[in-house]
């Protein structure tokens, strides 16, 4: 019996999507056995510093925080595949990496969770991320906040949304809180206390790269655990975060560049959009591209933006 190892984050989201990984090959591989292995990356371990310093302070390059351990683990023959969050997978893998497929992406947008709601944000409001993006998304449409690094998984941080006066509320992904059970609509609560959710229109707050997206990684070249692993492959959304990431790479930009990035598909017709924020600060350029081949609307989009 074919046995496949498969190494994921051990945070609830990170186990979550392991899961359905491991529930995509069962249905697909009856007779194939699957062994989940656990392992803790930088980013898990450093807490102690804003995400975006733990790249500066462990000398790893863009939010390869998340993923270092695990291609090590990969390279070393330890797992077949890696099950990431595709945000944060850096645009360019190295050589002996390949990222081989992805599963059906769930809701793509950015989700404001808090003591109030998104309509009452205001100059003043205290907003909780440890994204670049969203840091300065969040002071172009609402000048005036102030934004809190925040850390943790999502049970995490929720509770801080919920029970820590520092936070008028938090931004997560929707596809996180579709994914763990929780209403990306309405209200909730957390301890008794409640809690405002509004799902952000992705052409207003525009996500990342990627975002919900989960992505399996193996060894290039590694032709027994390959063919698995493409039956996995999810077209549509394929086509969608191919062209996502072609625009990053035109831009030169990594995971934790302030860039959002938003796509449709509707048929073959994939529109494009990206709001890409400059160095130090100053509005954005936006701009919108449309057409067939997802590599050649990346390449617009670019384009558009020169």
């Amino acid at each position: 019996m074919k046995t496949i190892r498969i190494g994921t984050r051990g945070s609830a989201l990170a186990l979550k999507q392991a899961e359905m990984t491991e529930a995509a090959l069962s249905h697909a591989f009856p007779e194939v056995s699957l062994e989940r292995v656990i392992i803790k990356t930088t980013g898990d371990r450093r807490t102690d510093v804003a995400l975006a310093d733990v790249a500066k302070a462990e000398g790893i390059w863009d939010k390869g925080v998340f993923i270092k351990e695990l291609e090590v683990a990969l390279e070393q023959g330890e797992i077949d595949v890696a099950v990431h969050s595709l945000k944060d997978l850096p645009t360019v893998l190295e050589d002996s990496f390949q990222l081989r497929s992805v599963l059906q992406r769930a809701p793509v947008a950015d989700a404001w969770i808090g003591k109030i709601p998104w309509s009452e944000v205001t100059k003043g409001s205290r907003v909780g991320t440890s994204s670049v993006r969203r840091q300065r998304q969040l002071e172009f449409l609402k000048p005036g906040i102030k934004v809190i690094d925040l850390r943790g998984n999502v049970p995490t941080r929720l509770q801080k949304a919920a029970l820590d006066d520092d936070y008028d509320g938090i931004i997560l992904a929707e596809a996180g809180l579709s994914r763990l059970g929780y209403q990306t609509e309405g209200i909730f609560e957390i301890d008794r206390h409640p809690l405002f959710v509004d799902c952000l229109e992705e052409e207003s707050f525009f996500p990342a790269a990627g975002q919900g997206a989960v992505g399996l990684e193996i060894r290039r070249g590694d032709d027994e655990v390959g063919p698995y692993i493409d039956a996995l492959n999810d077209l549509e959304t394929w086509s969608r975060i191919s062209a996502e990431r072609e625009f990053l790479r035109l831009l030169d930009a990594g995971c934790s560049t302030p860039i959002g990035v938003w796509s449709r598909l509707s048929g073959e017709y994939l529109s494009m959009g990206a709001r890409v924020f400059p160095e130090g600060g100053g509005r954005p350029q936006v701009a919108e591209a449309g057409g067939v081949v997802p590599l050649e609307v990346a390449r617009e989009l670019f384009e558009k933006l020169k």
